[in-house]
């Protein structure tokens, strides 16, 4: 699928391609439900009917992402709701492998996310892997989201590199084509990126089930 030899540099997303993306999808769409529903009188079902166009409309913006944001506008501690459900926080299957395979094989490594800040903190406390990477970016510092243009042109300011020589393997389709429009050429695809779904049948996009498939060579 990549021809290691004329890749110097990889990016990769956290949520849904390193970690498990239950952990996310349990607490938006069941735990935040739940408590807001206690916090405001509510009925699960009746809570859920409220957030899901809320949620909905802030989708591909910062704001979707930003714990602060839905603190303020539910009126609950996100960040502390997030730290009680912290033991469902996982990495993926065979993940550390190949973080290790790319440090091996002398690839520069880059996290970039659009966690917040302050659910970044939590995940790497809790995995440890921010030993495996030269640098980590959330989009917040650039105030773009990854979906966007503008978040690219900031990143490569901050973190110079080569597109024609870069890997991205992230989850969101609609991330990978706005990197693939920057003119990062090699792109991937997470086909499970819910340990607890089925995997997704993607045709746009090369795509992989686990890291095993992607491998450099020992």
């Amino acid at each position: 699928m990549i021809d290691w030899r004329n890749i110097s540099s990889v990016f990769l997303d956290m949520d849904g391609t390193l970690l498990d993306l239950n952990f996310d999808n349990h607490f938006w769409l069941e735990f935040v439900p739940l408590r807001y529903a206690e916090r405001h009188g509510l009925s699960v079902a009746e809570a859920k009917a409220e957030l899901t166009p809320r949620f909905k409309e802030t989708e591909g913006r910062l704001e979707w992402y930003c714990l602060d944001y839905w603190t303020d506008r539910l009126c609950l501690d996100i960040v502390g709701l997030k730290a009680e459900l912290a033991g469902l926080i996982a990495i993926l299957p065979h993940v550390t492998d190949f973080l290790d395979a790319v440090r091996k094989a002398e690839k520069r490594l880059v996290l970039v996310t659009n966690a917040h800040p302050k659910s970044l903190g939590l995940k790497l406390e809790r995995t440890c892997l921010h030993g495996f990477f030269d640098e980590i970016f959330s989009s917040h510092a650039f105030g773009f989201p990854k979906e966007h243009p503008g978040f690219w042109k900031a990143l490569s300011a901050v973190e110079p590199f080569s597109a024609d020589q870069a890997l991205l393997v992230d989850d969101s389709v609609t991330v990978l084509r706005a990197a693939r429009q920057f003119g990062i050429r090699h792109v991937i695809a997470v086909k499970k990126p819910d340990s607890r779904q089925p995997p997704r049948n993607i045709v746009e996009f090369d795509a992989i089930e686990d890291f095993r498939e992607l491998m450099p060579p020992s």
